[in-house]
């Protein structure tokens, strides 16, 4: 009776490993456009969104990679530009603080985001948004759904910039991920440094 429980243990835990090897650790993220609604105030004397404007847009979600070097993931019309490697839909909805849609450093924009992935799952978090180009930016996970419901820790948003629409562009991965290409690179700098 115990080998079996073990091996029904151990089947369960292998089964387990497996579907989470399919769900994406890191995504990317384009936002259409012409899903873009903001307040009509507060706003700035030129027209950007000021403190406390409340904004909400949708964007699709592509694999890791998939807007590298600039490349543009919505078309002109709103139709994603890789409608084959669409995992899902993103979902943002928050506010612009401090120097709002003038900012080029810092915090700018409140929000939760939210990922809907074609199977079904979900991640959901909640925190800051900056508005530095490049730059790491840890979000909590607040909520998780499927494959991503044993989710620990936060997702890291990196914005790559914004496109001919004025559409985000930006790259996700999970904070076990980053820790993990971390301390791989931390791990090189001693090995060189020795």
């Amino acid at each position: 009776m115990l080998k079996t429980l073990i091996s029904s243990t151990a089947f369960a835990l292998s089964l387990a490993t497996v579907v989470w090897a399919e769900a994406p650790t890191a995504f990317d993220v384009a936002e259409d456009h012409t899903r873009i609604f903001m307040s009509a105030q507060p706003v700035h004397e030129n027209g950007m969104p000021a403190h406390g404007n409340a904004f909400v847009s949708q964007g699709y979600i592509y694999p890791q990679g998939t807007l590298a070097d600039g490349t543009v993931g919505v078309l002109e019309d709103g139709s994603p530009a890789f409608p084959d490697l669409v995992l899902g839909t993103w979902t943002c909805d928050g506010y612009f603080v401090g120097e709002g849609g003038n900012a080029t450093t810092g915090v700018w924009i409140i929000s939760r985001q939210t990922f809907a992935f074609k199977d079904g799952a979900t991640v959901v978090t909640q925190g800051t948004e900056i508005a530095d180009i490049g730059q790491h930016n840890l979000r909590p996970v607040t909520g998780a759904t499927g494959d991503f419901a044993d989710i620990d820790g936060g997702l890291v948003q990196t914005t790559l910039g914004f496109n001919d629409f004025w559409g985000l562009s930006a790259t996700y991965a999970f904070e076990a991920l980053q820790m993990d290409d971390a301390t791989a690179q931390d791990a090189a700098y001693r090995s060189n440094g020795d």
